[in-house]
């Protein structure tokens, strides 16, 4: 009987951990292409007019967008222009309120750098684009941009 019998303790074996970083950084590949920054929902239609001339923006993180243009849900917002600041529809009013939020989300050195980029339909009325860049004058946002949509 002695022949079946343990001789002693037996250890179990380690789990290789040498593919481990290999299939960390698979993953981690994975998700930088398949994910994408969130760029936010246009509520109104926006057809620009040709640039003549274009400049690149230095740093985009710092450029605050203004959609302005006629809504697509209409029978909520009727058929005039709106005005989009970040995912809702505003008045002139609110942008002041817009730049201050805007500013103190970004660090001391950069709000020097912010820039306002207008998005304005082409159909839009020179009224409301006028009301805008005044409001941005009242709230000493004087670096003011105009998209071109690629």
């Amino acid at each position: 009987m002695a022949k079946f019998g343990k001789k002693g303790k037996k250890r179990v074996p380690t789990i290789n951990t040498a593919s481990l970083p290999d299939v960390v950084f698979m993953i981690l590949f994975f998700f930088m292409m398949v994910t994408t920054l969130r760029q936010g929902d246009e509520l109104v239609t926006v057809r620009l007019p040709l640039a003549s001339e274009a400049a690149k923006l230095d740093r985009k993180d710092l450029t605050s967008y203004i959609h302005v243009g006629a809504p697509k849900q209409q029978d909520r917002y009727g058929t005039d222009s709106r005005i989009q600041l970040n995912d809702k529809i505003c008045t002139v009013d609110e942008i002041r309120d817009f730049v201050a939020s805007e500013r103190e989300s970004k660090s001391e050195a950069d709000r020097q750098l912010m820039t306002t980029a207008l998005k304005v339909d082409s159909e839009v009325r020179m009224g409301i684009v006028t009301d805008i860049k005044q409001e941005l004058r009242r709230c000493s946002a004087l670096r003011i941009s105009y998209t071109a949509k690629k």
